[in-house]
């Protein structure tokens, strides 16, 4: 059987785009067979082909779920704590504020590091995952002179393997906070 013949026989159902306009104003997709391999009739090649694999997307409101827990601090302005979409679950910069009071457990970045850290972790257990469903976080800092420091606090909540992680200077905090930390992770 020939490429074409064989490429032939797979057809790709149409799509209405107008129809995905209308229900979100963002929608994209990946899709992809995978011919390469395949045993055809009249094929003498023992390959299996890999299976069919679809990835996408949605920005429909109704599959974004609010996590919210009164044991993190309250988002300070027109924010979410977290919100579990597409699943993953995407968690707002947190602050080593105490959730009873609403003030910083003290103004040393140790104990701000680690305060972020528990609110982070109670965020975490609310969206029904732990620290080792983390695959990406952001650290933001007031002064990089803090980055050791930070590392070695933050070595006790992510185990290995690590998540992947950037982490800035920043000229400025919510609250002249010293640290603000937001993460992704997995569901």
């Amino acid at each position: 059987m020939t490429w074409a013949a064989a490429a032939s026989r797979f057809q790709m159902p149409t799509m209405d785009v107008a129809a995905l306009r209308s229900r979100a104003p963002v929608a994209f997709g990946v899709c992809c067979v995978s011919l390469a391999g395949a045993k055809f009739r009249g094929s003498s090649s023992p390959a299996r082909s890999k299976p069919f694999a679809c990835l996408s997307t949605s920005t429909d409101a109704s599959v974004k779920e609010v996590v919210h827990t009164d044991k993190a601090p309250a988002a300070l302005g027109p924010y979410s704590q977290a919100i579990k979409a597409n699943n993953f679950v995407f968690v707002s910069g947190v602050l080593g504020l105490v959730p009873e009071t609403g003030k910083f457990v003290s103004d040393n970045v140790e104990d701000q590091t680690e305060q972020v850290l528990k609110n982070m972790g109670e965020i975490l257990k609310a969206s029904g995952v732990s620290y080792s469903a983390v695959v990406k976080t952001t650290i933001l800092l007031a002064d990089l002179k803090d980055f050791k420091t930070v590392n070695e606090i933050y070595a006790k909540y992510f185990q290995s393997p690590a998540p992947a992680r950037a982490t800035y200077q920043v000229a400025a905090l919510p609250m002249d906070a010293r640290i603000e930390v937001e993460c992704i992770a997995a569901l």
